[in-house]
This record gives C-alpha cells, sequence and structure tokens, in this order.
C-alpha cells in the first residue's frame, strides 16, 4: 500500500516537473534570434553600410551558421528597395567573391531552394495590397493621404513592385524579410518614420520583443552606435505604445 502511495506521489511530482519546464521551454521560444536571423542583420546591415571588408566576414559567417547560398541572395536582393541597386549589387559582388574563395578552399555550400514562380492571378496592385494588410492586419480603405496622396504613382509603385514583387517571393518569410528591412532603415539612418512603420510590421509577423531588442545589439556592432541608439528610441516608442 505504501509502495503503491509513493508511486503516486512520484508519478504526480514527475508530471508537474515536466509540466513546469515544458512551460519554461515554451516561454523561451522565440525570445532570441536563430544563428541564420542574426546573420541576416548583419548582412543587411554592412551592405546598406556599403562595408564590404566587414560584409566579407558576416557572409562567411552566415554560410557557416546555416545560411543557403540562395536566402543570402534574397536577403541581398530585397534590399535594393530601400538602399538601392549600387549597394545591393556590391553586396552580391561580395558574395560572389566569399564564395568562389570558400569553393577553392574546398567547401561547397548549400545553394538552397529557388524561388518558387509567383502566383501571378489578379493584379500586382491588389497583391501588394493583400500583403501589406496581411503584414500590417489594418485594412486599407478610404482614401489616399499623406505622401501617397501627394505622389499616387509612388505608392502604386510600393503596392506594385515592393509588396508584389518583392514581398510576394517565398525564399524567405515575412519575418526575416522585415529584418533585412529594419537593419537596412537603421544603417541608412534619417527614416525613422519607416523604422517605425516596419519596426510594428517586425511584431505583427511574430518577432518579439527581445528579439527587436536583440537586433538593435547587433546594429550597434554592425552600423555603429549612433545607429543604434537612433533605432533604440523608436523601438522603445514602438514598444511603449503596445502597453
Amino acid at each position: 500500500m505504501i509502495n503503491k502511495l509513493l508511486k503516486s506521489i512520484l508519478l504526480v511530482m514527475a508530471v508537474i516537473v515536466t509540466a513546469t519546464v515544458n512551460a519554461q521551454d515554451g516561454a523561451g521560444i522565440n525570445q532570441y534570434l536563430v544563428p541564420e536571423q542574426r546573420s541576416i542583420v548583419s548582412i543587411a546591415a554592412l551592405t546598406a553600410k556599403g562595408d564590404l571588408p566587414k560584409l566579407k566576414t558576416a557572409l562567411n559567417a552566415g554560410l557557416d551558421s546555416g545560411l543557403t547560398v540562395n536566402e543570402i541572395k534574397e536577403a541581398i536582393v530585397h534590399l535594393y528597395a530601400y538602399c538601392g541597386f549600387p549597394r545591393s549589387i556590391r553586396g552580391l559582388q561580395t558574395l560572389m567573391a566569399v564564395l568562389d574563395e570558400r569553393k577553392a578552399s574546398g567547401r561547397n555550400d548549400e545553394p538552397g531552394p529557388e524561388s518558387a514562380p509567383i502566383n501571378d492571378e489578379g493584379s500586382k496592385y491588389e497583391r501588394g495590397k493583400a500583403i501589406l494588410e496581411e503584414l500590417s492586419g489594418v485594412p486599407e480603405t478610404g482614401p489616399k493621404t499623406g505622401y501617397a496622396a501627394f505622389a499616387p504613382i509612388i505608392e502604386v509603385f510600393l503596392k506594385e513592385h515592393l509588396f508584389a514583387d518583392i514581398f510576394e517571393r517565398d525564399v524567405l518569410g515575412y519575418a526575416e524579410r522585415e529584418l533585412v528591412t529594419v537593419s537596412v532603415l537603421s544603417s541608412i539612418g534619417g527614416v525613422e518614420p519607416m523604422l517605425r512603420s516596419h519596426l510594428n510590421l517586425c511584431l505583427n509577423v511574430g518577432l518579439t520583443p527581445n528579439q527587436l531588442q536583440q537586433f538593435v545589439g547587433i546594429i550597434k556592432s554592425t552600423a555603429g552606435k549612433k545607429e543604434a541608439k537612433a533605432a533604440q528610441e523608436v523601438l522603445d516608442e514602438v514598444l511603449k505604445s503596445k502597453k
């Protein structure tokens, strides 16, 4: 009888301990950026800054962390929409050099899947509009205001090209694309309203406050202290608004 009671007590304790550990593990999920995401932030920030020597180091680290060649290519292509073709092309050229060096030393990096063909049913404008609404969680209704009303064509370009042509591609998920975006915006500076919007989008697509704090830390070590300070101030405002 005592043995049965003891076994029952031990069983209950085991269940409690297991549940506690699982809860703690669950609480830790997504609290930190995974190595691949950290590398994406570094690569995007250094490409935007044009710091090619440090970018070579970051590219090697990214490949070593598990990023595929096509994931890195996709990140560098994505960021041209925020810092221009010249920075993006120099980033791609640097990646080509790194891959050649690694291949010469006997390292064959995983190319990874290429982007699947985009389903082009419906107009690009409507597809882009739907993606932006998904990212923001806010339906776009009512008349255009601000810059969209002042220069309507740029709003068309944003919907058709940025959110349809680029965000619709599948090699990177929304979270990774937003990490590329906020990394570039933080690095180039002077675009705090856009950074604020995209930090909000980061939260909407599943990135956590702790992950975004870690992101700022990576910006500090790659783009610089001034850039990180500005990014931290914007992030603080965004997180305060969520309370």
